[in-house]
């Protein structure tokens, strides 16, 4: 696909093939660069492009129409609250959102944003009314080969959510890798339900695809049953994250489904080791893990023709350089029990956030690693455990330092505990006590308590665990720990 050079990858899938299948609808890949085509001619000379990124056929048109038309592609979730929907669109100045014909996004109250649906037909795709015009808009961050080509914001779990800004290089950089590790081949049929605005969904999910050549078929929504007729569709991989996952652990049928495929690759959250375990007798393997954020794209991942480890991310994909670090940036031992903060560089790296040098400056190191603010450890084979956030999941308690995350692996060993989140909350003795929720059937919290201690050293013991009827999460399945109870 020579129109968007970020996607000028293996190309084996034929012109009039269905190259891409959302919820049901397909385009060949003739008619998907045509499509792109039109709707590109429509954006040449703007600052930025937002897209209603809904799970459909007309948003995979309208980013690749942004990218071939050298403007920054602004991704916005449907679901976006009115604040965060704002924000964005403020932020970023689009003069222009391109959203799916019929669709109704709401605009913010003043905001000067021209709306304009996408169409597709058998011929192809085109936008529908006036001329959006050249130029227009204010600091999109620059179109063109050296501005950004995507524009992706945080979670905004630290304040408003910031515009990651992502080059054409860096993306290219790490679908390449990605497909290396993972033997990512145009013979391979991609399956995915994930939504369209995040790295996961969209760069790997829809960009990757096109790059490297292979069918993709989007299920429009991550169900169970949906994943089995991508299998029997003939899907050999497959993307989910831990809750997907985790549904389709709970359905037999349809993780047995799964038995023909040659990977399963799960991330944006750790899975935990139980639905490793119960994938790995029901589909006969169980998903290999990777790691990455916003701002680094997939630095971690392990490979298709390795190991797969239960709770371990792997080692840092080609190009990238990974390291851990104490709170005095000094290395930490690689004994797979030490932890310290997640480092990395290379060419996945962001351009920076939008409009913010300053916050772009605070999350580098003096001498060039971008600090992830995720703590991990690692074993000296170099594989890679992700243990939580620097800022929610390090918890400091009676003088150790303990990863949230190893204690949250043993909670969710217990079998009556579905899932499970653990902070560290003030206290006057320890500094922070371990405090653990967990979603769980036929088990007490004081028992949970004891179970870790018998897991895990003493000093990891959470001292109280409470049971609650779900875990708040995010859109990609995360557990928001700023909404469990600090005290």
């Amino acid at each position: 696909m020579t129109l968007v050079p970020v996607l000028a990858g293996g190309g084996a899938v034929d012109d009039q093939q269905a190259a891409v299948t959302v919820a049901g609808r397909s385009l060949g890949l003739g008619d998907l660069s045509a499509a792109a085509g039109a709707v590109a001619a429509r954006l040449t000379g703007l600052s930025a492009v937002a897209v209603e990124a809904s799970p459909s056929l007309e948003t995979v048109v309208a980013v690749l129409g942004g990218l071939a038309a050298g403007v920054p592609v602004v991704p916005l979730a449907p679901d976006a609250g009115p604040l965060e929907r704002t924000h964005i669109l403020r932020d970023c100045a689009a003069p222009v959102l391109l959203a799916a014909a019929g669709a109704a996004p709401a605009v913010p109250p003043g905001t000067p944003l021209e709306v304009i649906p996408v169409r597709i037909s058998d011929r192809g795709a085109w936008p529908a009314g006036g001329g959006a015009g050249a130029g227009g808009g204010g600091g999109g961050g620059g179109a063109g080969p050296d501005g950004p080509a995507l524009i992706l914001y945080t979670s905004g779990t630290t304040g408003p959510p910031k515009g990651v800004m992502l080059s054409a290089a860096a993306i290219a950089a790490d679908l390449d890798a990605l497909a290396e590790a993972w033997g990512w081949t145009p013979e391979d049929v991609l399956v995915h339900g994930l939504p369209l605005f995040h790295v996961h969904g969209l760069i790997l999910g829809v960009m990757g695809a096109l790059r490297v050549g292979c069918r993709l078929i989007h299920t429009g929504r991550p169900t169970p049953a949906a994943y089995a007729a991508g299998a029997d569709e003939g899907g050999s991989l497959f993307f989910g994250v831990p809750t997907v996952w985790s549904r389709l652990a709970a359905e037999p049928d349809a993780a047995a489904s799964l038995r023909g495929a040659r990977l399963l690759v799960s991330g944006s959250a750790g899975l935990p080791v139980p639905v490793f375990e119960r994938l790995a007798t029901l589909a006969g393997q169980g998903p290999i893990e990777r790691y990455g954020m916003t701002e680094t794209l997939i630095t971690l991942s392990a490979r298709a023709a390795g190991d797969r480890r239960a709770g371990w991310v792997g080692w840092p994909v080609a190009g990238i350089e990974a390291r851990l670090v104490d709170e005095g940036g000094q290395p930490v031992a690689a004994d797979a029990e030490t932890v310290g903060e997640l480092q990395v560089r290379g060419p996945t790296m962001m351009d920076g956030y939008l409009g913010q040098p300053d916050a772009t400056a605070a999350v580098y190191t003096s001498d060039g690693w971008l600090r992830t603010g995720d703590v991990a450890g690692a074993d000296r084979d170099g594989w890679y455990r992700i243990v939580g956030r620097q800022s929610t999941d390090l918890i400091k308690t009676a003088g150790y330092r303990v990863g949230a995350g190893e204690v949250e692996a043993a909670l969710l060993a217990h079998p009556g505990v579905l899932e499970a989140a653990v902070i560290g909350v003030p206290d006057d003795d320890l500094g922070q006590a371990i405090v653990g929720y967990v979603v769980a059937d036929g088990v007490s919290g004081p028992e949970l308590c004891e179970f870790v201690a018998g897991v895990l050293s003493v000093h990891k013991r959470p001292r109280r665990v409470e049971l609650v009827a779900a875990l708040p999460r995010n859109a990609m399945g995360k557990v928001q720990k700023a909404r469990l109870p600090n005290e």
